[in-house]
């Protein structure tokens, strides 16, 4: 997650919530078991904490689970700075397991404890931790579930119940420090992160990942790359060779792919919601370690490959993947402007479609630009992470298009004269859907937030 998004905005703390839409919402949700939507904008305005952490509507509470400098209960450390992406797993008789990156660079705050047999490289300060809860929500354990990686920005879950947490960055062993090369995913078991180990699934490419999503039937594994520079990053899919899945199954290795748009270099030249092209093409990687140059910049032949500015969120819903371009600045290198797309590419028949473009409503003062984490939410809609300079909202997103704010960070890290606050990460819920799970990226703060999320 790059400190450079949402530069145009102001750091005024607007607090008011806008976010404009075109396109079908209903999209996004085909062939989902979600539940009924909610059928009206949200649950209410937003009422200030008198604590000063975190806003919600009326008849929502929220509980801290863990803080960044605390002790972990493992008494392996501090607990990690920079809290990013994450995931819920079902723990057993009611528990719940959370997975928790940590998205530290070699100049982190607090990074990672080092921990035998979990540890990568001893000098990257990423990684992973986890948490168990019990059936009412009391953190029982949180230890280390991975360490010695680094930038550790989202992931996403399998279906056989581990956590792919992926590294975002290109750091080669000599640089910063570093004494291995990174840019890999690693697999976290949350119940035993020993069984995982730190293990860099290097088949499924060395680049600037952000995060994944897992095809529960066929097993092919997408990626976004998030890369800073023109040119930007790359759409991608892992084809193992063991697609059946299971802990340790991606190490065997298979084939990278990066997806090729015929006749468009350049994802947000596509402006128009519902644009759709059929016969997606699937290139093969030529160096899917990038031994000598990035992947991006790799030849892919005459036809070239297709490019998108900050490839981010990663998701499976239904018969489809969604993934997400936060935004698109053609001061930066982009073909064209936007503030945030939402792309359904249907495997069955390679075809990639134009789902949803986000927007400021009337004023780019206003919240609601750069979508960046998005998880299914129990009420049917989406819940989306908002990025960026000014006032930082987790916003709910009906079927409807209706969008509604339903958490906002009141945690001040700029000053009284000159507020600033700290991004949300990680959204996810509990697999009974009766708990919201969030992340303030900084000061890192892991929320439970429990209310009446399935009211219609």
């Amino acid at each position: 997650m790059s400190v450079t998004r949402r530069q145009m905005i102001a750091r005024s703390g607007a607090l008011g919530a806008g976010i404009a839409f075109t396109g079908s919402l209903s999209e996004l949700f085909a062939g989902t078991a979600a539940a009924q939507d909610l059928g009206h904008s949200g649950y209410g305005p937003l009422v200030p904490d008198p604590d000063g952490l975190l806003d919600l509507p009326k008849g929502f509470r929220y509980k801290v689970l863990s803080r960044e400098g605390d002790q972990l209960r493992s008494g392996e450390g501090k607990v990690p700075s920079n809290h990013d992406g994450m995931a819920a797993f079902a723990g057993g008789n009611g528990r719940v397991r959370l997975v928790r990156n940590h998205e530290n660079r070699y100049n982190g705050k607090i990074g990672v404890p080092t921990v035998k047999g979990l540890t990568y490289d001893p000098m990257g300060k990423g990684g992973c931790t986890a948490l168990t809860l019990d059936r009412h929500g009391k953190v029982l354990g949180e230890r280390v579930a991975i360490a010695g990686t680094a930038v550790n920005c989202a992931g996403g879950p399998t279906p056989w119940g581990t956590w792919l947490t992926c590294e975002e960055t290109e750091d080669r062993a000599g640089t910063n420090g570093y004494t291995k090369d990174h840019g890999f995913i690693f697999e976290v078991d949350p119940a035993d992160p020993h069984r995982s180990g730190a293990v860099p699934l290097t088949a499924m490419g060395r680049f600037q990942h952000e995060a994944i999503a897992v095809d529960p039937r066929r097993g092919i594994v997408y990626e976004t790359e998030d890369a800073f520079e023109k040119p930007f990053g790359l759409f991608y899919r892992f084809l193992p060779k063991k697609p059946q899945g299971g802990l340790g199954s991606l190490r065997a290795g298979g084939r990278l792919q990066a997806m090729r748009v015929p006749g468009v270099p350049d994802l947000s030249s596509i402006q128009e919601t519902g644009a759709s092209f059929d016969d997606i093409e699937w290139v093969d990687v030529p160096d899917p370690l990038a031994v000598e140059t990035p992947i991006r910049l790799q030849d892919f032949g005459k036809k070239g490959i297709t490019h998108a500015q900050k490839l981010e969120g990663c998701y499976w819903g239904g018969t489809s993947v969604y993934f997400v371009s936060s935004f698109a600045r053609s001061a930066e290198g982009s073909a064209a402007d936007h503030y945030g797309q939402i792309w359904r590419y249907e495997p069955s028949k390679r075809r990639l479609t134009l789902v949803i473009v986000f927007g400021p409503d009337t004023d780019v003062q206003l919240p609601g630009e750069s979508p960046d984490n998005i998880c299914l939410a129990p009420s049917g809609g989406l819940m989306v992470c908002e990025d960026g300079n000014g006032a930082q909202h987790v916003y709910g997103v009906t079927r409807r298009g209706e969008v509604y704010a339903v958490a906002r960070n009141a945690q001040n890290i700029g000053t009284p004269d000159a507020p600033e606050w700290g991004e949300f990460a990680g959204v996810a819920f509990s697999p009974d859907g009766g708990t919201m799970y969030v992340n303030c990226y900084s000061p890192g703060t892991t929320f439970a937030v429990t209310g009446p999320w399935r009211r219609a």
